[in-house]
């Protein structure tokens, strides 16, 4: 069929745009942000000299009641009109929170900026306040616990740190995205920020959100990703990749941050609650398959420990106790707080799980940190990557296969003689599925201590209240000046039962 010359142009203009359309397509595709963009502005802000923040003396004079007064407008959320379960609302600027966070969004894989304006915060109080624009965090809510009703799922505020829930829980542990120069640095610790996000408008009915960030401290610059799936269990995927402008002592990766002031295995008098913590252990899985716990302590002083490891497959601060008769805090809820699981994305290489505790006076100041230490750090100028999954949930996180521990317990009886100081004896309770159906005498308790330890005996019996077994371990603390670290775990035969008890106790003050 012939076409008039009209007809043919009217084709060719046609044919024009949809190839013009295609390529629009195409460009924009090729184009899209990604993690590489900042990455990309990661590399050059690491080849420039760090820049501090400047103060603002009106916003950090804000005293604590006044900032909490400061409340987000829901009306203001991010994506409240676009079809989607989450949201985002924003963090008002004062009080030890006054830095503004450079805050974008992305749409179509284009980015724009976000501005938050003082109008999207109301002040509770009758003071006169009138809170600053701009946004010190932010947190996304989501339907979490039940439909129609949004819940805070993950929050962002102050330097890298980060708190996430999963279904049923309240707030405890922090994670952060970079720890440097925990102890032992030569100027001290250095306090990582995330300085800027990027935030990917979700489409309507998703069930994860992503967004990307960039860190930044006088030693070091970060680029971040992270992808949040709420859940019973919520995971947050994390991509870093860390640049160094100067030499550390020590990097921490995917760090966990946590209290412990009390507990069934350090018992204080005068408070009418049995147990006060956000963790009660750290919990460990080698990549030889071997589980560990190390019950948390709250020592005299600093007391660090670690476990050295070639690619390891897990390790986490968990509340395994989650029994409300354990902590009688009807205001606080310890039984529900979370447990945070770090699952390696990739091979590590060497390193080491490090343990650090501290002395807390308060429940109010977090003591415990547990993260990882890569054996080889990278050079100034030189980037390195690590991704990690962080599960973040309740009870049965991550349980060890066979048996675990469910309480330890230090402490003695009924005695006819005074034992010497130095004679400790603990409870060790263990349940799970491999130890249902043994005979009394099948059961063996293997215990090994460090030179500080003498192993006076062992007794492994039956736990008629829940049908796992109870370990009770005397030794003998050899120097009270010198750490002690034990070992112990269930065998039948030759077969291994249980994770590996390991418990770790700070020289005497």
């Amino acid at each position: 069929m012939q076409h008039s010359l009209p007809e043919r142009a009217l084709s060719r203009r046609l044919l024009q745009r949809l190839l013009c359309a295609a390529l629009t397509v195409v460009s924009a595709a090729a184009w899209a942000f990604d993690f590489e963009d900042v990455a990309r502005e990661a590399a050059l802000q690491a080849r420039q000299p760090y820049v501090a923040a400047p103060a603002d003396a009106q916003l950090a004079a804000l005293n604590y009641d006044d900032y909490r007064n400061i409340r987000f407008r829901a009306e203001h959320a991010l994506w409240r009109d676009a079809g989607s379960d989450f949201r985002v609302h924003f963090y008002a600027r004062g009080g030890g929170q006054t830095r503004e966070l450079q805050l974008h969004e992305i749409v179509d894989g284009q980015v724009r900026d976000i501005r938050v304006p003082s109008e999207a915060f109301r002040n509770d109080a009758a003071n006169g306040l009138v809170p600053a624009a701009g946004a010190a965090g932010w947190r996304l809510n989501f339907p979490l616990n039940q439909p129609g009703v949004s819940d805070e799922l993950i929050v962002f505020l102050g330097a890298s740190y980060f708190r996430a829930l999963g279904a049923g829980l309240q707030y405890g542990l922090s994670a952060r995205g970079l720890a440097i120069d925990t102890v032992g640095g030569p100027t001290g610790e250095e306090f990582p920020v995330f300085t800027r996000f990027w935030l990917e408008r979700p489409a309507p009915g998703a069930r994860e959100a992503r967004f990307y960030a960039l860190l930044d401290s006088p030693r070091a610059v970060g680029a971040y990703a992270f992808t949040v799936r709420p859940g019973q269990a919520t995971t947050v995927d994390v991509r870093a990749r860390i640049t160094l402008r100067a030499p550390v002592a020590m990097l921490g990766i995917a760090p966990l941050t946590s209290m412990f002031l009390f507990g069934e295995n350090q018992p204080v008098a005068g408070d009418y609650r049995p147990e006060v913590h956000d963790s009660d252990g750290l919990q460990l899985r080698g990549s030889d398959g071997e589980w560990l716990w190390r019950p948390l302590v709250n020592p005299p002083g600093v007391f660090v420990t670690s476990f050295a490891q070639r690619d390891p497959r897990g390790f986490g601060l968990m509340q395994r106790d989650r029994q409300f008769a354990h902590y009688e805090d009807l205001e606080a809820r310890y039984e529900k707080r979370p447990s945070a699981w770090i699952e390696p994305l990739g091979d590590w290489g060497e390193g080491r799980v490090e343990l650090l505790q501290f002395r807390a006076p308060l429940e109010t100041h977090d003591n415990i940190g547990a993260y990882w230490v890569p054996a080889q750090l990278p050079a100034p100028g030189q980037a390195a990557e690590w991704a990690w999954r962080m599960h973040v949930g309740g009870a049965a996180l991550a349980d060890p296969p066979g048996a675990w521990v469910v309480q330890s317990r230090r402490g003695h009886g009924y005695r006819a003689t005074a034992a010497a100081p130095q004679h400790l004896q603990f409870h060790v309770d263990f349940e799970g599925p491999a130890l249902t159906g043994l005979a009394p005498d099948a059961v063996a308790a293997i215990a090994s201590g460090n030179a500080n330890v003498r192993v006076m005996s062992t007794t492994v019996q039956p736990h008629a209240a829940n049908g796992g077994w109870r370990v009770t371990l005397d030794i003998e603390r050899l120097d009270a000046r010198a750490p002690v670290e034990m070992r112990m775990f269930l065998r039948s035969g030759e077969r291994t039962l249980s994770e590996t008890w390991s418990l770790a106790l700070p020289p005497e003050a």
